[in-house]
């Protein structure tokens, strides 16, 4: 049977305290140091806000999500064809300010989507006169939706 200082003579050498704790030190240095270059490369770029993102019961995590920033994003618009990219302020506006689905992206450019807004509206007010008229009643032209009835 061997003695303990036996074992230790076969192994390798034990560090001394000293320079285990300056290694720690080195190691929390260059640590921080990446921290401090990762925050100031953030600071250019948008950061997500995870607290303001609309809830969604989904099991996976959107890859601007899991990123930590928004990033350009370039689509084709799916009526006129024409290649756009959405940018990352207007990406943060619909995910976080009007608590946009974070399942979604951008499929139409800007006037493509005023045009189909004012489609939908158009064939709203239709449908409410064909209604009102079905029933006997004067046509809501406020398009403001009652709720409650």
């Amino acid at each position: 049977m061997k003695r303990r200082g036996q074992h230790r003579a076969q192994g390798k050498a034990r560090p001394s305290r000293k320079s285990v704790a300056a290694e720690a030190a080195s190691a929390r240095t260059r640590a921080a140091k990446a921290e401090r270059a990762h925050q100031k490369w953030l600071a250019g770029q948008v950061v997500v806000n995870v607290s303001n993102l609309r809830h969604t019961n989904s099991y996976g995590t959107p890859n601007f999500v899991a990123r930590g920033y928004y990033v350009d994003f370039p689509f084709t618009c799916n009526d006129c064809g024409k290649s756009e990219v959405w940018s990352p302020t207007q990406q943060r506006w619909w995910y976080e300010i009007a608590k946009g689905d974070v399942w979604t992206v951008a499929t139409r450019c800007r006037p493509c989507r005023q045009r189909e807004r004012a489609r939908r509206t158009a064939a709203r007010e239709v449908a409410e006169a064909g209604m009102a008229r079905k029933r006997g009643l004067k046509p809501n032209t406020s398009f403001e939706r009652t709720r409650g009835r």
